[in-house]
């Protein structure tokens, strides 16, 4: 065990994590379900989202960001075609890297350009963990000691919602279970981001 993280109440060691973010790359949506599997590993002490916040395309993530308390880094895009923001995100990973205060990084993006980055922290002897849509391509989900799927963690409120406890629970026909392809596919993604960590 390093002298780096935490130790809780119960004697358990919380690793110290950075989380970046490519905003550019990711729903804002599954912030509040991306931190609370994050919390699994560690304590995110540096939460960073990457992305050219001047524009319109990343206004859902601002209020996720306030109530997050996640740092955004703004990244113009110089060149259309090109990503800046994967660059930005490159130099701050290895500026943290360097300064030894991390056991480990959460990179939070479907793109393989990412793959070289995750190789690079591991070799050093950090943990990565990946996020990513499940379009994500198989080298970077390699590269990382651990790749969670992120439409295993986008919030509903319907999910969250309770069973009334006066209402008896009802069974439904196999025959309804089966027709319904939303249920179906979580199923699915729960089966599958179980067998894959």
């Amino acid at each position: 065990m390093t002298e780096l993280g935490k130790v809780g109440p119960a004697g358990e060691y919380a690793a110290r994590l950075a989380v970046l973010i490519d905003a550019d790359n990711a729903r804002p949506s599954i912030a509040e379900g991306l931190l609370a599997e994050i919390a699994k590993y560690g304590t995110a002490h540096v939460k960073r989202a990457y992305g050219d916040w001047t524009g319109s395309r990343l206004t859902g993530w601002k209020d996720q960001l306030l109530a997050r308390s996640i740092q955004p880094v703004q990244q113009f895009a110089y060149t259309t075609g090109k990503n800046a923001t994967d660059a930005a995100m490159v130099i701050d990973a290895m500026d943290l890297l360097y300064t030894g205060r991390f056991d480990g990084f959460c990179l939070v993006s479907s793109d393989s350009d990412f793959t070289r980055l995750a190789s690079r922290l591991r070799e050093s002897g950090l943990t990565v963990y990946g996020f990513g849509e499940r379009k994500t391509p198989s080298p970077f989900v390699a590269a990382c000691d651990k790749f969670i799927y992120i439409e295993n963690l986008v919030y509903t409120p319907d999910a969250a919602t309770p069973v009334e406890a006066t209402r008896p629970a009802q069974r439904a026909p196999a025959t309804k279970l089966k027709a319904d392809t939303l249920l179906v596919n979580r199923l699915r993604n729960a089966v599958e981001a179980a067998s894959s960590g």
